[in-house]
C-alpha cells in the first residue's frame, strides 16, 4: 500500500513549475489530487499526467484571492473525493517589481491578494474539513524573499514574511487538533516566474547574480521542492509544526 493511498491533496498553483510537480509526488505515492489554478489548459494537462502514473485527479478553477471561490474549490473537493487530508498553499505571484516609492495600491493589493490573503482564505476552508478526518497537514510556500530583504521586491517581501508569520500563528492555533502547519521557504527554482524576472538568456545581468547568489552553484529543480513538501505532510514529519524549512541551496547561508 502506498503512503498516501485513500487520502486527497490539494495543491493551488498546481498548473506548472512547483506545484506539478508536487503533485505529481503527491500522485506517486497514492493520493487523490485536486489542483486549483486560474490556467486552465496547463492544469489539465497535470490532470493527464497523474492519471498516468495512476492516480485521480480532478480541476478546479479558482481565484485565491476570492472567498467564495476558495469555498467552492474546497466544497468541490469533499464533494468529489469525500475528505480533505493535505494542502500545498502554493499560487503565488510576483507582480512589477521596483523601488517601493515607484509602486502603485493596485500593485500592492494584487501581490498582497494572492500571496498573503488566498494563503489566509486556503486555511480558512480547508483547516474545518481536515478537522473532520481527525487531522491533516498544511504546506504553505513562501521564499527567501519571506526571510531577507531584497532590493526592488518589497511588496513581494512584505507578502511572504507575511506568510511565515501566518503559518506560525495558524500553526499554533491547530497544535493539538491535529494538523500540522508549516511553510517552505525556496530559492530560485526553475520556474516561469523566476525566468520572468530574470529572464533565460544565458548573459542575462539578473540571471548571473541570482546564481552567484546559490553557493551551490545553480537554480533549483521544482522536484527538489515537491518532495520535501510531502515529506512536511507524511508521518516520518509527524513532530514538525509551525517551521519555515529554508531550501534555497545556501542562500541565505551567507
Amino acid at each position: 500500500m502506498k503512503e498516501f493511498e485513500g487520502k486527497v491533496a490539494l495543491i493551488t498553483g498546481g498548473s506548472s513549475g512547483i506545484g506539478r510537480a508536487t503533485a505529481l509526488a503527491f500522485a506517486q505515492k497514492g493520493a487523490k489530487i485536486v489542483i486549483a489554478s486560474r490556467r486552465e489548459k496547463e492544469s489539465q494537462e497535470t490532470v493527464a499526467m497523474i492519471k498516468e502514473i495512476g492516480s485521480e485527479a480532478i480541476f478546479v478553477k479558482t481565484n485565491i484571492s476570492q472567498a467564495i471561490e476558495v469555498e467552492n474549490l474546497v466544497n468541490q473537493t469533499i464533494n468529489t473525493y469525500g475528505r480533505l487530508d493535505y494542502a500545498f498553499n502554493n499560487a503565488g505571484v510576483e507582480g512589477i517589481l521596483g523601488p517601493s516609492i515607484e509602486q502603485t495600491e493596485s500593485n500592492w493589493n494584487h501581490i498582497i491578494d494572492i500571496n498573503l490573503k488566498g494563503v489566509w482564505l486556503s486555511m480558512k476552508y480547508q483547516i474545518p474539513e481536515m478537522l473532520k478526518n481527525g487531522g491533516g497537514a498544511i504546506v504553505n510556500n513562501t521564499s527567501v524573499a519571506g526571510l531577507i530583504g531584497i532590493a526592488n521586491f518589497s511588496i513581494y517581501c512584505a507578502s511572504k514574511h507575511g506568510v511565515i508569520g501566518l503559518t506560525k500563528a495558524v500553526a499554533l492555533e491547530q497544535a493539538t487538533a491535529g494538523i500540522r502547519i508549516n511553510s517552505i521557504c525556496p530559492g530560485l527554482i526553475q520556474t516561469d516566474m523566476a525566468y520572468r524576472i530574470i529572464g533565460k538568456d544565458d548573459d542575462s545581468k539578473f540571471k548571473a547574480q541570482f546564481m552567484a547568489a546559490h553557493p551551490i552553484g545553480r537554480f533549483g529543480k521544482s522536484e527538489e521542492i515537491a518532495n520535501p513538501v510531502v515529506w512536511l505532510c507524511s508521518d516520518a514529519a509527524s513532530f514538525i509544526t509551525g517551521h519555515s524549512l529554508t531550501i534555497d541551496g545556501g542562500y541565505t547561508v551567507q
